[in-house]
C-alpha cells in the first residue's frame, strides 16, 4: 500500500487553475522528484499535500507525520539552533525533554553541525541554515519528508552540501518528495520522477524513462539544462 496517495487533485486561485486533476502515489522508502518549469504547479502541489493550501477537490490519503523543508529555511531568527530543532517536538508532540534534546544533538552531528547548537541563524551560512531546517524536520520523526526547492536560495558550493545530505537520507530509506530544479541530482537520487507543466503531469516514470522520453516538451525542457 502506498504511503501517500493523491487522486484527482485540483486547485485554483481565482480564475487561475494551478492544478488540473493530479494523481500520484508514493511508496514507503521511495524518493519522488517533481520537476518542471516555474509556474507549473509543483510548489502548490506540495502546499496542498502539507495542508498549507486547501485543495478545491480531490483526495489526499496520508496517515502519518510529515516534515517540510522550505527553500528559504524559515528558521526562527530569535531562537538558537537547538531551540529551533526542539521547539516543535516539545510543544506539539509533547515528547520527553531529554529524549528530544538527545535526538536533536544526534541530528546535528549527522548534519555536521554539532558545534552550532548555541548559534543563531544569522551566524550561519545558507547551507548551514538549510541543514538546520532539515534537522528540524527530521526531529519530528516524519514518515515522509517534503522538500520545496531546497537549494534554490544557495550558491553552487553550498548546494552541494544540501544535496549530499539528501543523498544520505535516501540511502537511509527516508521517504521523500522533492521539488527541485537540480536535474542531475534528481536523476541520481530518485526512484521516480514527475514532470509537470501547466498544472498537469506531462511525464512520469523512472529517471531513465523520464530523461530519455520522446515527449517533445520533455526534451525541450531538459535541453535547456543540458545546454
Amino acid at each position: 500500500m502506498s504511503l501517500l496517495e493523491i487522486k484527482n487533485l485540483k486547485k485554483s486561485f481565482g480564475d487561475n487553475v494551478v492544478l488540473k486533476d493530479i494523481s500520484l502515489n508514493v511508496d514507503k522508502g521511495e524518493v519522488l522528484s517533481i520537476i518542471g518549469p516555474s509556474g507549473s504547479g509543483k510548489s502548490t502541489l506540495l502546499r496542498c499535500i502539507t495542508d498549507l493550501e486547501q485543495e478545491d477537490s480531490g483526495i489526499i490519503n496520508f496517515d502519518g507525520a510529515f516534515g517540510l523543508v522550505f527553500q528559504d529555511f524559515n528558521l526562527f531568527p530569535h531562537h538558537s539552533v537547538i531551540k529551533n530543532i526542539t521547539n516543535a517536538p516539545l510543544r506539539v508532540q509533547k515528547r520527553d525533554r531529554t529524549e528530544v534534546f538527545n535526538h536533536a544533538r544526534h541530528l546535528l552531528k549527522k548534519m555536521g553541525l554539532e558545534d552550532k547548537e548555541d548559534a543563531y541563524p544569522c551566524e550561519l551560512s545558507g547551507g548551514q541554515q538549510q541543514r538546520v531546517s532539515i534537522a528540524r524536520a527530521l526531529a519530528m520523526n516524519p514518515d515522509i519528508l517534503f522538500f520545496d526547492e531546497p537549494t534554490s536560495a544557495l550558491d553552487p558550493e553550498l548546494t552541494g552540501e544540501i544535496l549530499a545530505v539528501i543523498k544520505q537520507l535516501a540511502a537511509d530509506n527516508m521517504t521523500m518528495v522533492i521539488v527541485t530544479h537540480e536535474m542531475n541530482f534528481a536523476r541520481k537520487v530518485s526512484d521516480s520522477i514527475i514532470f509537470m507543466e501547466n498544472g498537469v503531469i506531462v511525464e512520469e516514470g523512472s529517471p531513465e524513462e523520464v530523461f530519455t522520453s520522446n515527449n517533445k516538451r520533455m526534451q525541450e525542457f531538459l535541453g535547456k539544462f543540458n545546454d
